[in-house]
C-alpha cells in the first residue's frame, strides 16, 4: 500500500512593509527665487517715481483680523532699514479682541539721507465676521478714492459719510490709492464665508477703479513645518502651493500675483531668507503702482 506524498509548505511571505507617506514637499521648487540675492535691495532703495503730480505709491493692505498687515509694514521697515524697527503698532497676544489698528495711518519708512521712500503703507482695521464688527467696506472704497483723511477713527458700527470731519472731499492723485494688497493668513483652515464675501467686494471695487491687486500669504510657516525648519523650502511646500492656489481660486487674483512672506515677530536680528520674500513683494508693489499712475493719474 503506499504512503501518500506531500508538497513541501512554502515559506511564510515576507511581512509587507507599510508604503511611506508621500513627501510634503516637490522635488524642486516651482518658483525660482535668488535666495540673498542684494538685487532687490538695490531696485527699491534706488526707485524713484518719475511722475511730478504724485510724490510716492500708495499701498493699502486689507485683510481679515490677525492676518499680519501692520506687522508686514514693519518688516519692510526692517529689511530697508536694516534693524528691527516698529513704524506700525502690532498686538502680540493671542486673544481674538478685533482688531488692533483703530485709525486711518499712512506710514513712511525713513531712508539713512534722513529722507522718506517714494512709497508709503495704508493700515486699516481687519475685516471680521458680520456686520458691525472690523472695518467696514463702504470705508475701504472711500480711502481707496482717496476720500478718507489721515488719522480718521474707524467706525465698524457706521460708514465714514460726506459730512464727517474725516472726510476728504476733494481727494488729490497722492491721496488715491495706487495698489491693494490683500494680506491673508497661511495657518487658518478656512476663509470665513462672511469675510471672504467682504473681499470679494473691495477687489471687484478696486477693478472698477482700475487699481492693480496682489496677495500676500503670511504666517504660512505656522502651518508648515518644512518651511519653519528652512525658509527656502516656500516653493517646495505642498502646503503652500495649496494654500496659494485656494486664495487663488476664491479670490479671483492669478496665482503668480501671490506673494508668501513671512513677517518679522519673534526675531531680534535681521534673517537675509525672510528679507528676500519681503523685498520681492515690495518691488512688485511698487512696480504696479508706478504703472497705475503713470498710466491713470
Amino acid at each position: 500500500m503506499g504512503g501518500s506524498s506531500s508538497s513541501p509548505t512554502p515559506p511564510p511571505a515576507p511581512p509587507r512593509l507599510p508604503t511611506p507617506p508621500p513627501s510634503p514637499t516637490l522635488k524642486t521648487p516651482w518658483r525660482q527665487v535668488s535666495w540673498g540675492n542684494q538685487a532687490d535691495l538695490q531696485y527699491v532703495k534706488n526707485f524713484q517715481l518719475q511722475n511730478e503730480r504724485v510724490r510716492h505709491v500708495r499701498v493699502l493692505l486689507y485683510g481679515p483680523v490677525g492676518a499680519g498687515k501692520s506687522s508686514f509694514i514693519n518688516s519692510v521697515s526692517n529689511a530697508l532699514r536694516r534693524r528691527i524697527t516698529c513704524p506700525a503698532m502690532t498686538n502680540a497676544t493671542n486673544e481674538e479682541e478685533g482688531s488692533f489698528t483703530k485709525k486711518y495711518e499712512t506710514h513712511n519708512i525713513k531712508k539713512d539721507t534722513g529722507q522718506f521712500y517714494p512709497f508709503v503703507f495704508n493700515d486699516l482695521m481687519g475685516l471680521e465676521e458680520g456686520s458691525g464688527q472690523g472695518v467696514r467696506v463702504e470705508d475701504i472704497k472711500l480711502a481707496m478714492m482717496g476720500h478718507v483723511k489721515e488719522g480718521y477713527k474707524l467706525n465698524p458700527a457706521s460708514p465714514l459719510s460726506t459730512s464727517d470731519s474725516g472726510y476728504n472731499p476733494s481727494p488729490s492723485p497722492e491721496d488715491r490709492v495706487h495698489v491693494l494688497v490683500c494680506v491673508h493668513t497661511g495657518n487658518a483652515t478656512e476663509i470665513n464665508s462672511s469675510v471672504l464675501q467682504k473681499m470679494k467686494i473691495i477687489r471687484e471695487a478696486a477693478s472698477d477703479l482700475g487699481i492693480p491687486q496682489l496677495a500676500v500669504l503670511t504666517k504660512f510657516d505656522e502651518a508648515c513645518p518644512e518651511t519653519d525648519k528652512d525658509l527656502k523650502n516656500v516653493y517646495k511646500s505642498k502646503l503652500v502651493k495649496r494654500k496659494m492656489g485656494d486664495l487663488s481660486s476664491k479670490l479671483g487674483i492669478p496665482l503668480n500675483f501671490i506673494l508668501p512672506v513671512k513677517n518679522y515677530s519673534e526675531e531680534t536680528e535681521l534673517n537675509d531668507d525672510v528679507d528676500t520674500l519681503i523685498l520681492s513683494a515690495v518691488r512688485m508693489m511698487i512696480d504696479l503702482g508706478e504703472d497705475f499712475i503713470d498710466s491713470k493719474l
